[in-house]
């Protein structure tokens, strides 16, 4: 139970981690001309909370999965990385296309994820889907805000 509970506190970490760190983003991403479909500010922490649930259940299912691990905690770890800087990048920084490109880095990323958790745990690679299809919307939305707002 402690391995569960461990491995569902780093991500909601590095979520709560960048979330202090851009704690005025939604306040600036409320002000920001956005694309169509742009959800409101209040559904973000929801969804991501959720997300980083599902990531850290995926990964606790490839650490207790008695089967080699190789590379797929080193790349989970490293796209959780990724995952971390994006929103200081966009928000702090305000390197709208530069964070677009870390997003589509973060993307192949969790694709990777996905890829090495399956052979290790199906459910594990399945969880890393619903993070992978809302990177590909927040792809579209950081990139319609890069356009919209010059």
């Amino acid at each position: 139970m402690l391995c569960l509970i461990t491995c569902i506190a780093i991500p909601l970490a590095v979520g709560a981690l960048a979330s202090l760190l851009t704690k005025n983003s939604m306040e600036n991403f409320a002000m920001l001309n956005k694309p169509a479909f742009a959800p409101p500010g209040f559904l973000f922490p929801v969804v991501w909370t959720i997300l980083y649930v599902l990531m850290g259940i995926a990964s606790y299912l490839v650490v207790t999965s008695q089967k080699p691990t190789g590379n797929a905690l080193t790349v989970y770890g490293i796209q959780l990385v990724f995952n971390f800087f994006w929103s200081i990048f966009f928000f702090n920084f305000g390197l709208c296309l530069f964070a677009f490109i870390w997003l589509v880095l973060l993307w192949l990323l969790i694709l990777l994820t996905a890829i090495l958790f399956y052979p290790i745990s199906k459910p594990a690679g399945y969880l890393m889907i619903p993070y992978l299809l809302w990177v590909t919307f927040a792809g579209y939305l950081n990139l319609g805000i890069c356009l919209l707002n010059g």
